[in-house]
């Protein structure tokens, strides 16, 4: 018995004969032939039973924009599995190279089919390419290739972390506005730009010659203070914002926080201080290294507020939000009564077989992730493979949003 695919007849209509072959059904008993796929919509027609040689249109496979998944459609009666998910008639799902496909609700008596993209240089080209001077793309302090670049704002000229980080700390310690060390514009603001990490990070690896040595790239990172984004203002009204009550005083300065206004647990801002803004209820505080208060999530790097503000004491209003407590707290703290829908890369299936495990294993889902965070802590989880920005460093009480 052969196995072909073919497309329908809207399918085979819009493709051309010269169309690149982009993916394959690959099965798994190879007395049979592959599937080739080479238009952008195909629906597939084919024998899915193991014992008979009768073709049927059993999918239909969506080439998605990013070149590197697809989406493919149930267009038979039986339900499909897809990577162990059933996929039931007219419903859909994303698969990707090395999906393993059954066009049926168990294994027994049907063939089985693995998704293979294919990553000939015809598909290469089509991505889009950035060609970027590397002259463009240095330090204009250390005369280097930008080192986790920021970007300050509003010239939009770019440096590495610890190279403006110094150059901030310097400015602060002469008590002078904080000019842009390229063309000497007032900063305001500065922050990660990853877009362009990523291109320095390509440079790096295509010239290995502009790598700097490992103590230079420790060095820098020690002197890094640029996580989230920094506000830094000369403290004078330049910014545009919604009126308040504090904008009747009388000396014309900007308030960013309440230890603008008032000096809390002695402390009070200056002028010149560094603020950060909260990503969870937009309010503002005091950026204060080795404060002692958590003011960033150690998995992603972002600021919130409502930690450092609750350990003054300090509430929020109307001119100055303050966010829950909760929204950054110790790993062991947080309270999780369902699981995220982005835990399973909002796929409901996967997250429908979880819940079922549980179940069946007796166990609850607070049982589950407190078990969790003892293998977490004693250091049993592969940590290579969690999207944390310091998982080597984070333990069950380290700080980090919700």
């Amino acid at each position: 018995m052969e196995e072909r695919g073919e497309c329908s007849a809207s399918a085979s209509a819009s493709a051309n004969p010269s169309d690149e072959i982009w993916a394959k059904l690959v099965l798994s008993d190879e007395r049979y032939s592959d599937v080739q796929i080479s238009s952008d919509e195909k629906v597939i027609s084919s024998e899915i039973s193991a014992t008979s040689n009768d073709k049927h249109s059993w999918c239909k496979i969506v080439r998605n924009p990013d070149l590197c998944s697809a989406t493919m459609e149930n267009k038979s009666q039986n339900t499909i599995l897809v990577d162990g998910v059933k996929v039931h008639s007219d419903d859909t799902i994303v698969i990707k190279d090395g999906s393993q496909i059954i066009p049926g609700p168990d294994r027994e008596g049907f063939v089985s089919y693995k998704f293979h993209i294919m990553s000939g240089p015809d598909i290469c080209q089509r991505q889009l390419k950035i060609c970027v001077d590397v002259n463009h793309a240095k330090c204009s302090i250390c005369l280097n290739l930008w080192h986790d670049v920021v970007t300050v704002a509003p010239c939009l000229h770019n440096f590495c972390n610890g190279c403006f980080s110094e150059w901030l700390r310097r400015s602060k310690e002469r008590h002078s506005a904080v000019l842009c060390p390229q063309c000497r514009a007032v900063v305001h603001f500065a922050g990660k730009n990853h877009f362009l990490r990523t291109i320095a990070e390509d440079m790096l690896r295509a010239d290995s010659s502009l790598q700097r040595s490992h103590d230079e790239v420790a060095l820098l990172d020690t002197y890094a203070l640029v996580r989230s984004n920094l506000v830094i203002g000369s403290g004078k009204k330049n910014r545009k914002r919604a009126y308040t009550p504090l904008d009747d005083q009388s000396d014309g300065t900007y308030h960013q926080c309440q230890q603008c206004v008032t000096e809390v647990a002695g402390f009070r801002c200056k002028y010149d201080t560094v603020h950060l803004q909260c990503q969870a209820c937009g309010g503002m505080m005091p950026s204060r290294t080795g404060f002692g208060i958590p003011q960033y999530c150690s998995g992603c790097d972002r600021s919130f507020c409502g930690a450092y503000w609750h350990a003054l004491g300090v509430t929020g209003n109307g001119s100055y939000p303050v966010c829950s407590q909760d929204t950054l707290r110790p790993i062991s703290d947080h309270s999780i009564s369902r699981i995220p829908l982005l835990a399973h890369e909002k796929n409901l299936h996967e997250q429908n077989i979880t819940d079922s495990c549980i179940r069946q294993m007796g166990r609850t889902l607070p049982d589950v992730i407190s078990e969790w965070i003892a293998k977490f802590e004693n250091r049993e989880i592969d940590r290579r493979r969690m999207m944390l920005n310091h998982a080597e460093m984070i333990t069950a009480r380290t700080f980090v949003c919700q």
